[in-house]
């Protein structure tokens, strides 16, 4: 499987509106000119987040085809990983559902999310028909528990394969949700304990996302950024655009 691509960019995420910040995208067309200008800054990929006609959290396979079918034609350059998020919308099965069924190459998924309602044995199936089928599957871990989830819920085959993904979650629990740069030690610390070697990526939320992300550089990770975590520069100043998100951590990160 193809691995993840350095800088992703996630542009507007499940709860977030313009009240937020004008610029966040909404619409299909908004998400296409979005994902077309961050690519242009240096984003290689995208974590793509649907709403409906009421600007509501959307998870549909239709959907999905649809706006992928878009973005390949237009960002061609660019990888596209749907999220399975349930946002307190959907449940487990529906989940997986549209995992399955919305024909993208690259999924996100919550391990947390995954064991609601449902047996170990039905996760465990449906990580390996995600295997088979070729859908990469980036697993969200919240905290360093959730790596017991991931030993759990994973056979072996696919917890050692060199394929596994992860994204590391700072912040979402912190007060105000704001992340520091020590929240990441816990996860390489508890990754390195159980000897795995994933393909993994970071994204922090709030007004530390620039300093946790140069920190996931530092030590070796790959970056998620954009306005479904933060809206904040390094400086405290509010962004413009997702765009400039994008081309401030790649300046930050490269120089």
């Amino acid at each position: 499987m193809t691995g993840l691509p350095y800088l992703m960019v996630a542009p507007n995420g499940a709860r977030r509106t313009k009240a937020d910040h004008p610029a966040l995208p909404m619409t299909l067309p908004e998400i296409v000119a979005t994902a077309k200008a961050c690519s242009l800054a240096g984003a290689d990929g995208l974590h793509l987040h649907l709403r409906d006609s009421q600007g509501c959290h959307l998870l549909d396979s239709g959907a999905y085809r649809e706006a992928l079918s878009e973005l390949h034609t237009v960002v061609p350059e660019m990888t596209l990983q749907i999220t399975t998020e349930a946002a307190g919308r959907y449940a487990a099965p529906h989940q997986r559902a549209v995992a399955l069924e919305a024909g993208a190459g690259f999924v996100s998924i919550a391990l947390r999310e995954m064991v609601q309602d449902t047996e170990d044995s039905v996760v465990m199936g449906f990580y390996q028909e995600c295997h088979a089928r070729g859908i990469a599957v980036q697993h969200i871990l919240y905290d360093a528990s959730d790596f017991d989830l991931l030993s759990r819920l994973l056979p072996d085959e696919l917890l050692r394969s060199p394929g596994l993904q992860m994204i590391f979650v700072l912040g979402r629990y912190s007060k105000d949700q704001d992340s520091n740069p020590d929240d990441l030690t816990p996860f390489l610390a508890r990754k390195e304990a159980m000897g795995l070697m994933p393909d993994w990526a970071v994204c922090a939320f709030g007004r530390g996302e620039t300093d946790c992300l140069c920190e996931a550089h530092r030590r070796g990770g790959k970056l998620r950024v954009g306005f479904e975590n933060s809206l904040w520069n390094a400086d405290g100043g509010i962004a413009q655009d997702n765009a400039e998100r994008v081309r401030q951590m790649r300046a930050a990160c490269l120089r």
